[in-house]
Parts: C-alpha cells; sequence; structure tokens
C-alpha cells in the first residue's frame, strides 16, 4: 500500500514538474523521466489543437448547412497552409533542438529568428493571395453560389489571420525544439479558452455585441490565435527561459533560412502525401454510399482522438533525438527513441483491446442507425489490428524529422501510403468488391509495412550522421 502511495505521489510530482516545465535539459539523467516530462505538455499541445475545428463546427452547425459547408470547404483549402507550416516547424524543431543539444543558445536564438521571419513572410503573401481569391477558392472546391456568397466572408477572414496560424505553429516548434513544451501547451490553452468564449458570443451576439453569424467564428479563432501569438512572443522576449530572442539575432540569415527551406521540403511533403492518400480513401468509401462514409467519419474521429497521445510522445521523441546529437549523445538519442515507441506501444496496444471489445458501444454513442453502426464497428475492430505497429511508426517518422532527415520519411510516405495503399484501396474494396473493410484493411495493412520499413531504416543510423 506505501508503495502505492509513494509511487501515485512521485507521478503527481512529475506532472506538475512537466506542465510548469520546470526542466528543460534532457541530454543527462533518466532517459524515461526524459519522455515524461516532454510527453506530458506535448500531448495536452496536440488536444488543443484538435479542439479548434470540433468548436467551430460545433457552434457553426446552428447557423445553416451551408455555414458547415464553408467551414469544410475553407479548411480543406487551409490544409495545404498547415503542410507548409507543419514542414516549417519541422525543420525548426530539429535546427533548434540540436543547438540545444550542443549549448549553442545564441545560434538556437538565431535559428528561431529566421523560421519566425521565413514563416512570417509566407504567412503573409498566402494571406493576401487566399483573402483576394476566397470566391474562387470556394467556387474552385465546388460551392454554390448561394454558398459563396452566405460564406466568402468566412473564408476571407481565416485566410487574412492566416498569420496567426503560422506563427503558432512555428513558435510551439521552436519552443519544443529548445525542451519547454509547456509553454507551447499553454499558448494552446489561451488560444483555445478565448476561441471558446468568443465563438457563441461573435456568432449569436449577445447584449451590445451584434450577430455576426459565420464571420463571427473565423474573427473568435484569428483573436484567439494570435493571442496565443502574443503569449509565445512574450515568452521568446523574456529572460526566463532557455532561448529568448533579442536585437543580437534580428539578422537575416541566408544560409540558415536556405537550410530551413530544403528540411521543410520533406515535411511539407509527408503532411501532403498522407492528406492526399486520406483524401482518396474517403473518395472510396463514398462509392458504398453516405451510410458507409458517415460510419467511416465516426470512426476515423474517435481514431484520431486516441491517437493524440501518441503524437504528444512522438513528438518528445523529436525533440529528445535532436538534442541528443547536438549534445554529442547518438546512442542516447536512439535509446530514447526505442523506449518512447515501447511505451508509445504499451498505449496504443490497450486502446486497441478496448476497441476491439467495446467497439459496439463505443460507435453506438453516435446513434447513427444499425448500417452506419456496423460499419464504424468494423472501421475499429480491423483497424486497430495495427495499432500496435502504428505506434513505432509514429514515433520513428518523427525521431527522423527531430534528426533534420525528412526525406527519409518523405520517400517511406510516398511509397507506401500513394504506390501501395491508393490502388491496394480500390483493388480490394471495388474489384475484389470487399466495400468498406477493403479501406479497413488497407489502411491497417499500409501502416504497418510503413512501420516496419521506418524501423529497418532507423536501424542502420544514417541518421546519427545528418549535419543541421
Amino acid at each position: 500500500m506505501l508503495t502505492i502511495i509513494s509511487f501515485f505521489k512521485r507521478f503527481v510530482k512529475l506532472f506538475m514538474i512537466a506542465l510548469k516545465g520546470t526542466e528543460k535539459e534532457f541530454t543527462s539523467g533518466s532517459i524515461n523521466k526524459a519522455i515524461f516530462l516532454l510527453s506530458i505538455p506535448m500531448i495536452g499541445e496536440m488536444i488543443m489543437e484538435s479542439l479548434f475545428a470540433v468548436a467551430d463546427v460545433f457552434f457553426v452547425s446552428r447557423i445553416s448547412v451551408n455555414a458547415v459547408a464553408t467551414v469544410g470547404l475553407t479548411e480543406s483549402i487551409l490544409m495545404i497552409i498547415y503542410s507548409v507550416a507543419v514542414g516549417l516547424s519541422m525543420a525548426t524543431t530539429a535546427i533548434v533542438a540540436r543547438r540545444i543539444g550542443e549549448k549553442k543558445f545564441k545560434r538556437a536564438a538565431d535559428a528561431a529568428f529566421q523560421s519566425i521571419f521565413l514563416a512570417t513572410i509566407v504567412g503573409i503573401l498566402l494571406g493576401v493571395v487566399g483573402f483576394i481569391f476566397a470566391e474562387d477558392i470556394l467556387r474552385l472546391m465546388g460551392g454554390e453560389e448561394d454558398l459563396i456568397g452566405e460564406g466568402v466572408g468566412f473564408t476571407k477572414i481565416m485566410f487574412a489571420g492566416n498569420l496567426s496560424i503560422f506563427l503558432l505553429f512555428l513558435n510551439n516548434a521552436i519552443f519544443r525544439g529548445a525542451g519547454d513544451a509547456s509553454i507551447a501547451m499553454r499558448s494552446l490553452w489561451i488560444a483555445n479558452g478565448l476561441n471558446l468564449i468568443l465563438d457563441p458570443l461573435l456568432i449569436f451576439g449577445l447584449g451590445p455585441i451584434p450577430s455576426l453569424g459565420i464571420e463571427g467564428a473565423a474573427i473568435a479563432t484569428t483573436i484567439g490565435r494570435s493571442i496565443g501569438v502574443l503569449y509565445q512572443v512574450v515568452g521568446l522576449l523574456n529572460n526566463r527561459g532557455i532561448i529568448r530572442i533579442g536585437w543580437n539575432n534580428v539578422i537575416i540569415r541566408f544560409k540558415t533560412v536556405i537550410e530551413l527551406v530544403k528540411i521543410s521540403l520533406g515535411g511539407m511533403g509527408q503532411f501532403l502525401i498522407e492528406t492526399a492518400s486520406w483524401i482518396f480513401l474517403v473518395k472510396v468509401m463514398a462509392l458504398f454510399g453516405s451510410e458507409a462514409l458517415a460510419g467511416y467519419t465516426i470512426a476515423f474521429r474517435v481514431i484520431v482522438f486516441t491517437i493524440l497521445p501518441s503524437w504528444g510522445m512522438s513528438n518528445a521523441a523529436a525533440t529528445l533525438v535532436g538534442q541528443n546529437l547536438g549534445a554529442g549523445f547518438p546512442d542516447r538519442a536512439e535509446k530514447s527513441v526505442w523506449n518512447t515507441a515501447l511505451y508509445n506501444m504499451i498505449f496504443l496496444g490497450l486502446v486497441s483491446i478496448v476497441f476491439f471489445l467495446a467497439a459496439d458501444p463505443i460507435i453506438g454513442l453516435f446513434e447513427q442507425g444499425p448500417i452506419v453502426q456496423g460499419i464504424g464497428v468494423s472501421a475499429l475492430r480491423i483497424i486497430c489490428f495495427g495499432y500496435v505497429f502504428f505506434a513505432y511508426g509514429m514515433v520513428i517518422s518523427q525521431a527522423f524529422n527531430g534528426a533534420g532527415d525528412t526525406k527519409t520519411p518523405l520517400v517511406v510516405n510516398f511509397f507506401v501510403f500513394w504506390l501501395i495503399q491508393i490502388p491496394l484501396a480500390y483493388w480490394l474494396s471495388v474489384s475484389l468488391d470487399w466495400q468498406a473493410k477493403g479501406v479497413f484493411f488497407t489502411i491497417a495493412f499500409c501502416h504497418s509495412l510503413q512501420a516496419v520499413i521506418c524501423i529497418v531504416l532507423f536501424k542502420r543510423g544514417k541518421w546519427k550522421t545528418v549535419d543541421v
């Protein structure tokens, strides 16, 4: 009994340390402790990021079908922008973490400024283009004229506030690379908290506050993200953090900018390849009717929710790899990855057991009828067979990115998700008439294959010699 109490007290103590972010040195000491301290705030960050889209759709759905469709179409285009931001974030985490591991804090701050400079330029350019061509974008995506008339304001505002998306991603990548994941988490707490308060106020109005409809959702999201960015900027400018940007860092270093662009391209490609593959799978599911698509969508959202903690652990692995390679400890970097992957496997293994045994009541929470229920249950039970492999694939892919080797997971993803997953899904589902189950089997198989290939390439150790 005393042992259990002692363990619980230590767990709570470490949990609070993780939330406060008081420890940032991860190149020495217990690897397991480092994984825990980094993973907790990164998991919190992932959960907060997912709430933006959920909150907007929840409130906008009270306006009209066109309003919901506008959010969906706009988000589809913004996914391309997200890919640029995610790619640049991967490069930033890799470079900053390497400099922190080398104890070259001035150079880490230099790299951070170059990333912010690059993100600002790209974010403004994409924002201006999106704002000017908002109507054409919605029309290109298949929006009807009444939808465009009702929703173009939302699209314009989202693109006008696009810079806040870039900087929120980018600044959090700086903090993650520096081992200060708690600030990244808190910035999203602030952004989401404001969004949840402002969404209903601006959409429906209250007292002197006018009802702005769907445009209110865009304004709320932009304000929330912008305040989150301001919180990040304060963290980057003060003297308490491990990384601080001052006037001596405000110099454009084209060599670093070019390096960031080179590494970013691999990260962007990874995101775009997976996104395009997912869109194709949705199109295949649509061949079997709206009920099949609904069942897949419900199961996918359940799966994504359980994957979030895994993404947090994967991001922790990226930071540990970067810092330990910078400190000259490649073996410690490798051990950090294997340990993180093991813990991720245990977590997802337990989730897969729950999904297999309780798929019916889980999907039943959405009450969409027996056909949708059956397809959703089938999705959970088949896809969860690949969860053990998913765990390793996610962590090792991010480990490559943390080392600055974004090319390897890019090539692997292209081979698996485009050359194998797309034709295999169509062949099994349509040609062999497995229908929805063909898609589910393909997802489980291809993500497992991607993990196996990543493990083989990771063991070769070439990532240890990548220079960033």
